[in-house]
């Protein structure tokens, strides 16, 4: 996963959302703003053209695709087709979109990654590229964009992806659904022992032999007395993530030193869900199951798919972003 991900966020708890976003991996993209601009709420123009015409998506809707097209393929503009419309509202501006993109290389015709994301429409911190998949579509869309280098990552490419200079890409999308506020079960069976270190210490979770919860469920530990965390602030946390599956810890800041600042909109679904709502100083332990972390699916791009993952969090600070 690209590491130049959004606001900050480590690269545990960050969405593939980070890897759309303008300015990210050396971009001469805009600087990220908080809301979408005026024009920016009108449909875009991206017409459909041979190319995206001509690229083959197989795969069961909301699953990760495969894609077939003629090898090199290299775009001088955009181009999206509406593979699949779906029978859903259209979106609109502001709604954020739960999706699947699947990105590939026009170079080789290879998968470079496929995650659930969560987009907001019309949010101009995002390449066009990558926005054009959800803008104005039905619920339920597949789209295909054929994407040159200049709307993406330009002369410098993303080797974080595997992208190289000058690569154009096609952007398979399925547009899920408009997400709903998510709100964790209150976790009363089979809660891991947290034993908490010294001063600077990491503390300990124990997983229980069982196997994971199915749904999102939450414990507090030790509720707070300070500033309510909003939908979209800039939190401060320390935090510990263990997957359920391995039982093993695959990213902490206990051992950095130092908590980690980053928005709600700007991790997994789970974590953002976890911290919404809660109180500052509040101690809790959250599971999240693969739909609400990395989906179902596991790849080099995405080793924490289809994993269950438990996260240790103490919210030290909150303030609407950009404070």
């Amino acid at each position: 996963m690209n590491r130049a991900l959004r606001r900050g966020a480590p690269i545990a708890l960050a969405t593939s959302a980070a890897l759309l976003l303008a300015g990210c991996a050396g971009s001469a993209g805009p600087e990220a703003s908080e809301t979408p601009t005026a024009d920016a709420a009108a449909c875009m123009d991206v017409p459909s053209g041979d190319l995206s015409d001509g690229v083959k998506v197989d795969g069961e809707f909301s699953e990760k695709p495969t894609a077939t097209f003629t090898t090199p393929l290299e775009a001088d503009e955009l181009q999206r087709t509406v593979a699949i419309e779906g029978d859903g509202d259209v979106t609109e501006s502001g709604q954020k979109i739960n999706a699947v993109v699947t990105t590939f290389s026009g170079t080789s015709g290879d998968e470079l990654f496929s995650q659930p994301a969560t987009i907001v429409a019309g949010d101009d911190t995002l390449y066009e590229a990558f926005l054009a998949g959800i803008d104005c579509v039905p619920i339920g869309s597949r789209t295909v964009t054929v994407a040159p280098a200049s709307s993406l990552y330009g002369d410098t490419g993303n080797e974080s992806i595997g992208i190289v200079p000058g690569e154009t890409i096609v952007i398979v999308v399925d547009v899920v659904e408009v997400q709903q506020p998510l709100k964790p079960a209150e976790w009363t069976e089979n809660v891991p022992e947290v034993k908490w270190g010294a001063e600077g210490e990491a503390p300990t979770v124990t997983l229980p032999k069982t196997d994971p919860p199915a749904d999102l469920q939450l414990k507090v530990l030790e509720e707070g007395d300070g500033a309510t965390v909003g939908d979209g602030d800039s939190v401060t946390v320390h935090y510990q993530g263990i997957s359920w599956d391995t039982g093993e810890i695959f990213d902490q800041s206990y051992t950095r030193g130092e908590p980690a600042t980053f928005t709600t909109d700007g991790v997994i679904q789970g974590f953002s869900a976890a911290l919404v709502g809660q109180k500052v100083g509040t101690k809790l332990i959250v599971t999240i199951p693969p739909e609400y972390a990395y989906g179902a699916e596991e790849s080099d791009q995405n080793p924490l798919g289809g994993q269950t993952l438990v996260f240790l969090i103490e919210i030290q600070d909150t303030a609407p972003a950009g404070q």
